[in-house]
């Protein structure tokens, strides 16, 4: 089970997101927060697999609340779910060590998704962020070794494409038609072959070679 801690001073937005945990069978809620001081306590205490992390909030919170639990905490995996999906609350949250960042506008199994793939080790972003990023990281001109010089067979091509356009590994195996482990192998192997540490370095390395 993937143990969760919602972390919201929205009522209604608690009691949901506790509802959508619920109608899983992998998923269960270990704990509510209402703020970020209430979140680092429940998060030394509860030890969840993962917290989903509003950001604004009375008193301390979310990055601070983020930098508190990641510290005491290193393997939590922090997932921020907000209103406000602009650069000055996105770079921050990643400062911070969120591995994702999803606005509360996403379909209700984005976000179970998101809590999966973010246990799992994954880093999930709402769609138009991760082509946020891509554009501005592609902009900035770094240097990454280019395509030709890999090994990539045909279907790693195809899955690092829609690795770009931000889809999950569901929702890749649902449209290769192959298995969802299938497609986290291929995705570990082009982590391995690129040299990326996670999806957004492999959707600019896409970008970057013109794979998108």
């Amino acid at each position: 089970m993937i143990r969760v801690l919602i972390v919201d001073d929205q009522h209604l937005v608690r009691a949901g997101l506790r509802m959508l945990c619920e109608s899983t069978d992998d998923i269960e809620v270990a704990g509510e927060a209402t703020g970020g001081a209430e979140a680092v306590r429940l998060a030394a205490r509860l030890a969840p697999d993962v917290v989903i992390m509003d950001l604004r909030m009375p008193g301390m919170d979310g990055i601070a609340a983020t930098t508190r639990i990641l510290g005491e905490r290193p393997a939590t995996r922090v997932v921020v779910l907000t209103t406000f999906d602009d650069d000055d609350h996105l770079y921050p949250a990643l400062a911070a060590g969120a591995c994702g960042f999803l606005a509360k506008d996403v379909a209700p199994e984005t976000l179970v998704d998101a809590i999966r793939r973010a246990a799992d080790g994954d880093s999930p972003f709402s769609t138009p962020v991760l082509r946020r990023l891509v554009a501005q990281a592609v902009g900035a001109r770094q240097e990454e070794p280019a395509v030709p010089d890999l090994d990539l067979t045909g279907r790693e091509r195809t899955v690092l494409t829609l690795v770009a356009e931000g889809l999950s590994n569901a929702e890749i195996a649902d449209r290769l038609h192959i298995g969802v482990t299938t497609v986290k192998t291929h995705v570990a192997g082009l982590m391995t072959k690129t040299g990326c540490p996670n999806r957004v370095r492999l959707a600019v390395f896409a970008a970057r070679n013109g794979l998108t």
